[in-house]
C-alpha cells in the first residue's frame, strides 16, 4: 500500500514508522515537505530508496497511485492540506488540531460535509489500554452514571511550548489546542456525550519577561544560572529564551464544561511543574463510585461508594503515547485496506477543535460560549 506524507517532520516520522510495522506491505511512496533536500540526505531508515519528492500537493496527488495520505505539517496548515486531500476520497491520517482558527474550523466542517472521506484523527489517548478499561468500566454502570470529572494535564515538560517553534502562538493556536485537544477527546470518548457550554480561563505567570524577541539559549548571558537553559535541561532543540517579549502561549488553563445531561467537567492543564509533580488524568464520579486513572503511572483505581471495596490496576504505559500511537497506526492501516471504519474520526477531532477555540474565547471575554455543533 502506496502512502504519501505532507510534512515529514518529527511527529509523523514516529507514527509512519509505526504504521510501517503494522504490515510489510505499507510503504512511503511520496513526500511532500519545504525540506525536502534535507530529508532526502539524510537517508531516513523508514524510507526506501524509491520514494518520490513533490513541491506541491497537487504534484503529488496527480502523480501518484496512494493508498492513503498522512498530514503532519505544522499546525497551522493541517487544515488546508486536508481540504487538498479529501475531494480525492483517499483515507487520510491527520494530526492535531484539525483546525488553530474558527474560520478554518468552518472551511474544514464545510469540506468534510462535502467531501466524506475515511480520516483518522491523531487522538491517540482515546485508543489506549488505560482509556479503554475505563471506558468499560463506565459503561458497565459499576459506578453508576458519570455525574462530575475533575481532569488534570500537568505537564513536567512545558518548557517546550516556550522555547521551541511550538511558541509561536500563530502556529499552535494555544495550547488548549495543542494539549487539551487530546484530553477533551478521551473526555468525550469516555462519556459518549456531546459539550454544550464552556467556560475558561487562562493565565502566564512564569514564562514571560523582558529579554530581547528572538534570543537564544546560547547567546544569553544567564546561560549557566537559568533553570531551563540548555545546559540545565539537556534539550538542544529548546534554542529560545523562554523569558523574552516575544514568547508566546499561556503557562496555565482552566476549563469548566457543560455536558447534554446536565453535569460538568472540570480541567486544568499546566506547563512549568516538572519532574514527580507532572500528572495526567481524570477521575470520574457516579453515585455508586469513582474510577481514577494517571496515565503517567499506569494506575487505575475504582472505589465504591458504599462499600470499602478499592479495585486497582496497572497499565503498562511505555509505548508512544501510552500505548495509542501504535493502536491508531492499525486503524489507519485497516481504514487503508477497506476492513474497518476509523476509531477517532474527523467528526471527534472538530468536536474536541471547536471546544478547544470556544475555550479560548471564553478566556479571551470572560464569558460561556456555546459548543453545539451537529454533522
Amino acid at each position: 500500500m502506496n502512502i504519501g506524507v505532507i510534512g515529514y517532520g518529527g511527529r509523523l516520522r514516529t507514527v509512519v514508522g509505526d504504521v510501517l510495522k503494522q504490515d510489510p506491505v505499507c510503504r512511503v511512496a511520496a513526500i511532500v515537505d519545504i525540506r525536502n533536500r534535507t530529508i532526502q540526505a539524510e537517508k531516513h531508515p523508514k524510507l526506501g530508496e524509491d520514494v518520490h519528492f513533490y513541491d506541491t500537493v497537487e504534484e503529488m496527488l496527480a502523480g501518484e497511485h496512494l493508498d492513503g495520505v498522512m498530514i503532519g505539517t505544522r499546525c497551522s496548515s493541517h487544515t488546508e492540506m486536508a481540504l487538498k486531500v479529501l475531494p480525492t476520497g483517499l483515507p487520510l491520517f491527520l494530526e492535531k488540531p484539525v483546525a488553530t482558527t474558527m474560520a478554518d474550523w468552518m472551511r474544514l466542517k464545510a469540506g468534510w460535509e462535502t467531501y466524506p472521506a475515511p480520516v483518522v484523527v491523531s487522538f491517540p489517548l482515546r485508543v489506549t489500554s488505560i482509556v479503554k478499561l475505563v471506558k468499560e468500566i463506565v459503561d458497565s454502570g459499576k459506578i453508576g452514571t458519570v455525574e462530575h470529572v475533575q481532569a488534570v494535564n500537568n505537564v513536567p515538560y512545558g518548557g517546550v511550548y516556550f522555547q521551541h517553534w511550538y511558541r509561536d502562538e500563530n502556529e499552535t493556536g494555544g495550547l488548549f489546542l495543542q494539549k487539551a485537544t487530546h484530553d477533551f477527546d478521551y473526555i468525550n470518548s469516555i462519556l459518549g456525550m456531546n459539550p454544550l457550554s464552556v467556560c475558561a480561563m487562562t493565565s502566564k505567570q512564569i514564562y514571560k519577561g523582558a529579554k530581547p524577541a528572538g534570543l537564544k539559549c546560547v547567546d544569553c548571558e544567564d546561560q549557566h544560572t537559568c533553570p531551563d537553559s540548555i545546559s540545565k535541561t539537556g534539550r538542544p532543540n529548546w534554542q529560545y529564551c523562554c523569558y523574552a517579549v516575544d514568547t508566546g502561549n499561556e503557562d496555565s488553563g482552566s476549563a469548566l464544561i457543560r455536558y447534554e445531561s446536565g453535569m460538568h467537567v472540570s480541567y486544568s492543564q499546566n506547563f512549568f511543574v516538572r519532574n514527580g509533580a507532572g500528572a495526567r488524568g481524570a477521575r470520574f464520579m457516579g453515585y455508586k463510585g469513582t474510577v481514577e486513572f494517571d496515565f503517567i503511572t499506569g494506575i487505575v483505581n475504582v472505589y465504591m461508594h458504599h462499600t470499602p471495596n478499592v479495585e486497582t490496576y496497572q497499565i503498562p504505559t511505555d509505548e508512544g503515547h501510552f500505548g495509542g500511537d501504535e493502536a491508531l497506526a492499525a486503524n489507519f492501516v485497516d481504514l487503508m485496506k477497506g476492513s474497518k471504519a476509523s476509531v477517532s474520526t474527523l467528526e471527534d477531532g472538530l468536536r474536541s477543535a471547536l471546544l478547544c477555540l470556544k475555550a479560548k474565547e471564553s478566556a479571551l471575554t470572560g464569558q460561556f460560549q456555546a459548543v453545539e455543533f451537529k454533522i
